[in-house]
């Protein structure tokens, strides 16, 4: 009789996280599960804020532990790392942690003498996204390398120059404020300009003039964004107001490249109504709404105000931002006037595009411990892990067929929603639960679903009954997203109904489809 080929054979869908089978302890006790280092650095790659402390972990020993793992990563396996890198500063979005990673990258290879796998100069080019990152990168080469910097960083930095700088990007960012400004940098890589921009070299000259020369310093006039922004500069301050609230303002603002950050100043007074409202059309759609809550406090009309509810509910402008779907929860809790609530229901909604629909019965846990609660996600954000893992958790099971949706620390507790409800008001019901008993909540509350997925840090407390992904059926799937990257999991991962993914996007759940679908789930920069 036939032993395998009969109709219940599956094929045994593979994922990329994956664990070595070395037992480790996670930082509350719990038995705990090594991952191979490719598996440790994308965990902690894509929720790392650099310098930022965690609760098990200081930043310094965080960073440290990266910068280890992608010296390591980038000899033994330079085109998966340097890819890596590269998707990190585009769809990840994590700015700071490319950089790091890049020149880590670079460092490691030279110093190894390694010349196979991806040039270093197409890795450093690879993560300068924005105009203000080549004087980032200098700035944390320099302070940690000496000022000897290699010619590939150079050559890469150069190639991001000539597709980075602009005349709103010069006004915006090379300001006195910058340890490296346009023109140090401009000294230092010896940047050609770009054969297709005629005016670029112009730019460049201007840059290294005003950083030099500041007081004999020309605009040149094939420059007319610098050249508005200089006209602007020259008026007495009791004309500026009359710029502001004069027929064409938010015009002259905007051609002058006026950002709202630069116009309190240059005006030498308060921001107020008129401020907002000419410089409202210029500003970028998370510009926007992190300043919801001035919007209110200086009076901005409602036909302005729903001139911003467009924009920053807008799907396009949402995708454009590829900001964090917590960014709008930060949002509702500083700006809490109902004009704003529901387009920033909607922005969440289209930031959670990649939240999957999943059939049958769904497991959802939400991690609500003491260490989620501990760091903020970022130097700019008061949000936490907690915010971020009950966003995703309340999306997943607002979006499924049948979900039962659960909060765990110390004790659990069932959140109760209704299909079509706000996730902003869902996540008003969660709480802080202290410790991180996760075997026993799985235990309390899985009811023969089809899924179990778990949000959490994984840093499980000792548990007799054995880890988190042992209280289900093996044939039952269950998919741990990690949103800390600390190195020991709370269980296997790889195979067998065993996976982890992570990070702080929705990007993440593209996964759960293709592994139910018995399709093997590839890096996120694979497909």
């Amino acid at each position: 009789m036939a032993r395998f080929n009969t109709k219940a054979a599956k094929a045994q869908p593979t994922s990329r996280v994956t664990s070595t089978g070395r037992v480790l302890r996670t930082h509350q006790g719990g038995r705990g599960q090594e991952r191979d280092a490719r598996s440790e650095l994308f965990l902690l790659a894509i929720a790392n804020f650099v310098s930022q402390n965690t609760f098990y972990e200081t930043g310094e020993a965080r960073d440290d532990r990266f910068a280890a793992l992608v010296r390591e990563l980038a000899v033994a396996d330079p085109s998966w790392t340097a890819a890596l890198l590269g998707w990190l500063r585009g769809e990840g979005n994590l700015r700071t942690a490319s950089l790091v990673g890049a020149a880590e990258y670079v460092k490691a290879r030279l110093d190894a003498g390694a010349t196979d796998g991806p040039a270093n100069r197409q890795v450093i080019a690879s993560v300068l996204r924005r105009p203000d990152e080549p004087g980032e990168l200098l700035a944390y080469w320099t302070s940690r390398y000496g000022r000897n910097v290699p010619k590939p960083v150079k050559r890469g930095i150069a190639d991001a120059v000539r597709r980075l700088y602009g005349e709103k990007s010069l006004l915006k960012y090379d300001t006195a404020a910058k340890g490296y400004r346009f023109g140090d940098i401009l000294n230092l890589v010896h940047a050609a300009p770009d054969p297709a921009k005629p005016w670029q070299g112009d730019l460049f000259q201007y840059a290294l003039d005003r950083r030099h020369h500041p007081d004999t310093a020309v605009v040149p006039k094939s420059l007319p964004v610098v050249v508005a922004h200089r006209d602007l500069m020259a008026l007495r301050p009791a004309k500026r107001r009359k710029v502001v609230t004069g027929a064409h303002g938010a015009r002259r603002l905007a051609e002058a490249g006026m950002t709202w950050e630069a116009l309190a100043g240059w005006l030498q007074g308060p921001m107020d109504k008129a401020a907002w409202e000419a410089v409202i059309p210029s500003m970028g759609a998370m510009a926007l709404v992190r300043n919801l809550r001035n919007f209110d406090e200086a009076g901005v009309s409602d036909e302005v105000a729903a001139q911003v509810a467009a924009r920053i509910s807008d799907p396009a402008e949402v995708a454009r931002s590829r900001q964090f779907p917590f960014r709008y929860l930060a949002a509702y809790q500083h700006a809490p006037s109902l004009r704003w609530s529901y387009p920033l229901e909607q922005a969440l909604g289209h930031s959670l595009a990649n939240v999957p629909a999943l059939p049958g019965r769904t497991l959802v846990l939400v991690d609500r411990s003491g260490s989620m609660f501990y760091s903020r996600l970022s130097e700019r954000s008061e949000l936490n892990r907690a915010d971020a893992a009950a966003i995703f958790g309340t999306a997943l099971a607002l979006r499924a067929a049948d979900a039962d949706l659960v909060e765990f620390g110390t004790s659990s507790n069932r959140v109760k929603f209704k299909k079509g409800e706000s996730v902003l008001k869902v996540l008003e019901r969660f709480g802080d639960l202290g410790g991180t008993n996760t075997s026993e909540a799985v235990r309390a509350h899985y009811r023969k679903h089809d899924r179990v997925l778990i949000v959490t840090d994984e840093q499980a407390t000792y548990s007799h009954y054995g880890d988190p992904t042992e209280q289900v059926p093996a044939h039952v799937p269950v998919y741990t997203w990690n949103l800390a990257g600390y190195r020991a999991g709370h269980g296997p991962s790889g195979n067998a109904n065993r996976h982890t993914f992570g990070g702080l996007s929705d990007a993440a759940f593209r996964m759960v489809p293709l592994l139910e679908s018995a399709r093997d789930a590839d890096w996120p920069w694979a497909g």
